[in-house]
Formats: structure tokens, C-alpha cells, sequence
């Protein structure tokens, strides 16, 4: 069952209730105030007979009805449905309109007019009923005789059946009116979120998150409700494009890391059929293919350490941090650097005498990757500055080259796995991993590492680091 229906069966449910409470109110309210009026009416009517000339004119060509029991004459009656009784309850006039057909008075009723008071009742007349009033009259505090005075109940019964009438007709067809505007005005109020459903459904079918639900209505709760899936469709557009970022990088990566290990691996097995070569390779070849295998070997292993670096850094796995001295780290890197290219151009400036937070090890993994990275893309003449700025409450750690260069669409994806730059840059063969680790291990220390860098001046690398 559908919200929409069951809301419409709620909402005719409740009115149906109301309407039936209500109704059943009236009719009976309507009942007691007609029998109210009816009775009063009476009571003042036998009142003011009461209190009148005990022989009033006749105005009527209507002879009264005279009991045979009694012999005194009988009273002259005003009106109609009126009739006169002894004290002992004999009938001793009446109107013309009850000569066949007086009013009964019960034995209760004779008995409670006998002992003074006033008495109502309901009988049938000439198969019709009515309400009858019967009041004693009184002589020095004697009762003395018996009025009645009856009035039709068809009349009121009438109207109050009309009235029923009226009420299950008019509350059926108000429930009926009800649903119907329940069922519209609900449809309204519903399309919203029809049009949410119908987006979501087009959005898996399509997988297309840049879908959105218009909703041109009040900020209510069903407007909110699309603004809220909006902003969620607007957070799964931008989930889904960073997973497809993701795996678009983790395929690329891959097929790179495939590419990088089959390449020396392949140099590896060429070496060892040339060294199991018969006749066996003169003395400086064999020399020259040991050297170029064992090489090989060290790029494989260098390659290795890198990627599971790179993995331990994709899962998210936390560095060590504490707080060390930035200038003896600074210099055993440049002491390294120093003896792994003692004779290239690589100088020193300033190195402050900070302190900072961090990984030690993983910073002089980082600075050994720009220092090499200037090394591999640099001609030995080119010059290699090393040197350490405070600015503000960070720490910068540069190194400049006054190599080549790059354009700007290399310094766009210089921090890209697996990329590899300008073809003018020249130097040794490089994995184009190294960058990308940099970046990681920087930014896991709480840092942050950027490079400027323009075609035949040179590039410079900064890490900026928060100093304690």
C-alpha cells in the first residue's frame, strides 16, 4: 500500500469519526431539545389552564363530551389534544379531536397526578404517538380534577429521521469528498519525492550522479527532503569521480609497475643466457654483463622498496612522529649526498637550528629523493643549492638546480606516479616514482611540498615543515 493511499485512508478515517461523533451529538441533542420544547410547551399550556376560570367561554361550535359518570357539566376546553378527568381519573370532557380516541393515562401516571405532581408520558393515539401531560388540578390543596394535554410525536419524529437523513447522506458524501482532496492534495504534496524515486531509479540504471531533483515548492519538510538528496547526490557525484580517479590511477599504476619490473627483468635473463653461453664470453664481456646485471638488480630492488613504500602510504598506515633536530638530519643527508656524487656541484647554505615533528628517517628518505631527483636531471656542470628558510612559524628545507627546467605541463603531474618529465632533461634512467613518495611521506609528517621551476633557470623544491 502506497503512502499516499494509506494517508488518504487516514486522513477519511479520522474524518469519518469526527463526522459520525458528531452527528450522533446532534441527532441526540436535537432529540432532547424537541422533547424539551414539546414538554414545555405543554406544561405551560396545562399551567395556564390551570389558573384560568374554571368555566371559561366556549369559542368552539364543539359541544364537550360529558361522562356519564359524572353529573356535574364539565368545563368548557380550549385548543385541541386536551381532555378533562376527575380526581378518581374518570374522563370528563375532551376536545372534539379525542372523541374517539381520549387519552390514555396509566396507572402509574394516575397515581403520581392523585398524589400531586405532574406526569409525562408516551402513547399511541389513533396508531400515531403522542406526548401526553397530565397535572393535577387543586382546590385548597385538594386534588380535584385532571388536565391532559397531548401533543403529535410524528411531526418531531419526522424531522428527526430527516435529520438523520441528512446527516449519513451529507457525511457519507463529505467522506467521500474528503478522500478524493486527500487523495489529490497527497499526490501533490508526494511528487517531490515521486521525483526523487524516479531520479534515484535513473541513477542506477544510469550511474549518472550528476542527475538532481527539482523542486520548485516551499522549504518544507518534503523540500528540505530534496535538498538533502541533492546534497547527498552532490557527495556521491564527487565520491564516484574520485573512485573512478582511484582506479583509473591504481590501473595505470599497475600497468606502469608491470612495465618498470619486466624491463630489467628481462635485462636479467638476457645476461644470464649470454653468461651461459657456449662458447663462454672472453673475460671483459663476461665482466661487462655482471656489471650490467648487478645493476639491474639494484633498480629492481630500488623499484621494490619504492612500491611497497607507495602501498604502505596508500593503506593509510600511520608514520612514527616525534620531535627532533632538523640540522644534524640536514647534515648526514648532505654528507650522503656529498659521498654518493662527490663530483658533482652540490653546495650548502644556512641551516637553521630548529626543531621540528616528525618522521627523522622518512624526511631524509624525502630529502634524498629531491637531491638524486636534481642529480638525474641536471648536467654535471649544473649547480645544486641546499639550504633551510624560516618563514612565519614553518621551517622551509629547499633544493635548487640550475638545470634545464620545466614547462608548466610537466610541473602539473611532476608529483604523478609513474610520470616522467620533459625529454630535454636529461640524466639516468628513472622510475618517476620518487616525487610521488616525496609528496606522500611530507604530506603524512603534516607538511607540504611544492616545486617552482622555469625552462632554462632551474627548479627549485621546497618542503615546509611546522616548526615546535
Amino acid at each position: 500500500m502506497s503512502i499516499r493511499l494509506r494517508l488518504s485512508l487516514l486522513y477519511t478515517a479520522i474524518l469519518a469519526v469526527a463526522l459520525i461523533v458528531f452527528s450522533i451529538a446532534l441527532y441526540i441533542s436535537q432529540s432532547q431539545i424537541t422533547l424539551a420544547i414539546t414538554r414545555d410547551n405543554l406544561a405551560q399550556q396545562a399551567e395556564l389552564f390551570a389558573r384560568g376560570p374554571k368555566h371559561p367561554p366556549q369559542d368552539q361550535n364543539e359541544p364537550p363530551k360529558t361522562s356519564t359518570a359524572d353529573p356535574q357539566p364539565n368545563p368548557n376546553l380550549p385548543g385541541r389534544w386536551t381532555q378533562m378527568r376527575n380526581a378518581q381519573g374518570e374522563i370528563i370532557a375532551s376536545t372534539a379531536d379525542l372523541t374517539n380516541a381520549p387519552l390514555p393515562l396509566s396507572d402509574v401516571g394516575l397515581k403520581t397526578v392523585q398524589g400531586g405532581a405532574a406526569f409525562y408520558e408516551i402513547a399511541n393515539v389513533e396508531n400515531a404517538p403522542v406526548l401526553i401531560y397530565s397535572q393535577p388540578l387543586k382546590t385548597d390543596n385538594v386534588v380535584t380534577g385532571i388536565v391532559q394535554m397531548a401533543s403529535p410525536f410524528g411531526e418531531r419524529e419526522q424531522s428527526l429521521h430527516n435529520l438523520g437523513l441528512i446527516l449519513i447522506v451529507g457525511s457519507a458524501l463529505a467522506i467521500l469528498i474528503a478522500f478524493v482532496l486527500c487523495w489529490i492534495v497527497g499526490g501533490t504534496a508526494l511528487q517531490p519525492i515521486q521525483r526523487i524515486t524516479q531520479t534515484a531509479q535513473a541513477i542506477g540504471a544510469e550511474h549518472n550522479f550528476s542527475r538532481r531533483v527539482q523542486h520548485t515548492g516551499p522549504n518544507d519538510e518534503v523540500g528540505q527532503l530534496a535538498t538533502t538528496f541533492n546534497s547527498m547526490l552532490t557527495e556521491l557525484e564527487s565520491a564516484y569521480k574520485q573512485l573512478e580517479q582511484a582506479l583509473d590511477t591504481q590501473r595505470r599504476f599497475v600497468a606502469d609497475a608491470s612495465h618498470e619490473l619486466r624491463t630489467p627483468l628481462t635485462t636479467v635473463r638476457g645476461n644470464l643466457a649470454l653468461l651461459s653461453h657456449e662458447p663462454p664470453l672472453a673475460p671483459e664481456e663476461r665482466a661487462e654483463v655482471v656489471g650490467d646485471t648487478r645493476e639491474e638488480i639494484e633498480r629492481l630492488i630500488r623499484l621494490v622498496n619504492q612500491l611497497l613504500t607507495l602501498a604502505r602510504a596508500d593503506a593509510g598506515q600511520p608514520l612514527k612522529q616525534e620531535p627532533f633536530a632538523l640540522e644534524p638530519l640536514l647534515e648526514d643527508v648532505y654528507r650522503q649526498i656529498k659521498t654518493l656524487a662527490p663530483e658533482r656541484n652540490i653546495t650548502r647554505g644556512n641551516f637553521d637550528d630548529v626543531r621540528v615533528r616528525g618522521n627523522r628517517d622518512a624526511l631524509k628518505q624525502v630529502l634524498v629523493i629531491l637531491l638524486d631527483n636534481a642529480l638525474v636531471h641536471t648536467n654535471a656542470d649544473a649547480q645544486i643549492a641546499f639550504d633551510t628558510k624560516r618563514v612565519n612559524a614553518h621551517v622551509e628545507i629547499r633544493v635548487r638546480d640550475t638545470g634545464a627546467g620545466m614547462s608548466p605541463e610537466t610541473m602539473k603531474h611532476i608529483f604523478e606516479r609513474f610520470y616522467r618529465g620533459d625529454a630535454s632533461r636529461t640524466g639516468r634512467r628513472s622510475t618517476g616514482l620518487g616525487l610521488a613518495i616525496a609528496q606522500d611521506l611530507v604530506q603524512a609528517q603534516n607538511g607540504t611540498l611544492r616545486v617552482a621551476s622555469e625552462i632554462g633557470q632551474g627548479s627549485e623544491f621546497i618542503v615546509a615543515l611546522p616548526m615546535l
